[in-house]
């Protein structure tokens, strides 16, 4: 049997409409239900990866209204009426984005576990600032925690994009 608590927790739930990767939802959430959780396990993306649930590894970032954020920082409910975009937005294995290509040109990544949230990072600085450095890459993506690679190849990676998108890095 149930107690007060979980049926009280059963009861309380919250319907949100969110928009994720172009595809509208309606679902009805739990108040404590981390955005997280609910892209991994209610809608099945489970590319946004979750590694602290502290907001500091960086391996849960996604898009939300335009703007990277931590998904393990962000409750499902306060999600209403958003538009989110996670990697799976980003492209598919046969139409990858520029990134996604340059990534895989350049053997940056290893375990893959950071690249998701390193492709969304990135997707946002790429539209918000030139990244005209090797520096200015660096500083861009030292939220985000990589224990494999050492950043060269991602930074490289990077680098690669800006310049084919148009713009010279030093």
């Amino acid at each position: 049997m149930a107690t007060s608590i979980e049926l009280k927790l059963m009861i309380d739930r919250h319907p949100i409409s969110v928009t994720v990767n172009g595809v509208s939802y309606e679902k009805e959430v739990e108040p404590r239900l981390l955005l997280s959780d609910f892209l991994r396990e209610t809608l099945g993306l489970t590319g946004t990866h979750v590694g602290c649930e502290h907001g500091i590894c960086g391996a849960c970032t996604i898009m939300f209204n335009g703007d990277s954020v931590r998904a393990c920082l962000i409750l499902a409910v306060q999600c209403n009426r958003a538009e989110i975009e996670t990697v799976e937005g980003l492209g598919r294995i046969d139409d990858l984005s520029l990134l996604q290509q340059k990534f895989r040109e350049y053997h940056a990544l290893q375990c893959g576990f950071c690249t998701p949230g390193m492709l969304m990072t990135i997707t946002d600085l790429l539209k918000k600032y030139p990244l005209a450095s090797d520096e200015a890459i660096r500083d861009g993506l030292s939220g985000n925690i990589c224990r494999c690679t050492g950043y060269e190849n991602i930074v490289r990676a990077v680098r690669a994009a800006v310049k084919e998108r148009g713009e010279h890095p030093k």
